[in-house]
């Protein structure tokens, strides 16, 4: 038995769940509302203030999803309720972002700024010239977002200069042994 999947999620205050055909999961909540199709194979039962992620056999398929489904879900419910953050840091002399309206603008290094165009439902506040905050209530999309920001000048191991995810460690190397 799936150890995550078996376990309820607690749905909080102001969270609704609507189960619709096909496991079409609607879940609103403070933050907003976000639709996602689960996994045919399970059953989502909604009761007590509590949800329970149900799978029909022992078979290696359904165990699989079992796990999937619940996490799937509990972000769901996380995300309308509380939301989702992932914090960057720029690393490196005259490294620096600004926000351009709902746009990001970053120098790190290239001749002309980089402009990034943020997805629909994501939020980039820049608290200080090298920290960046993507705020969104999908942690999929959340995250996706967060990684191509990097993408655009990821840390190099010799000195760590890019752009990397909060409390991400660099594996430095050693540069050229002089004689």
């Amino acid at each position: 038995m799936s150890r995550i999947g078996k376990k309820p999620i607690p749905i909080p205050a102001g969270v609704e769940i609507i189960v619709g055909e096909g496991n079409l999961v609607t879940v609103r909540g403070q933050k907003g509302e976000l639709t996602k199709k689960l996994p045919s194979c399970l059953e989502i039962r909604v009761e007590d203030g509590q949800a329970l992620v149900l799978r029909p056999s022992d078979k290696k398929e359904h165990r699989s999803l079992h796990g999937l489904g619940r996490t799937l879900l509990a972000n769901m419910i996380e995300g309308v309720a509380s939301g989702f953050t992932r914090n960057l840091e720029l690393v490196g002399v005259g490294y620096r972002a600004a926000k351009q309206g709902e746009n990001l603008v970053l120098s790190v290094g290239y001749s002309q700024p980089v402009n990034f165009i943020p997805r629909e439902g994501i939020e980039i506040d820049v608290p200080a010239p090298t920290k960046i905050t993507v705020r969104g209530i999908d942690k999929e999309v959340v995250g996706d977002t967060a990684a191509m920001i990097r993408r655009i000048r990821p840390p190099e191991p010799y000195k760590g200069k890019g752009i990397k995810y909060e409390k991400e460690f660099i594996r430095r190397k050693v540069g050229k042994a002089g004689k």
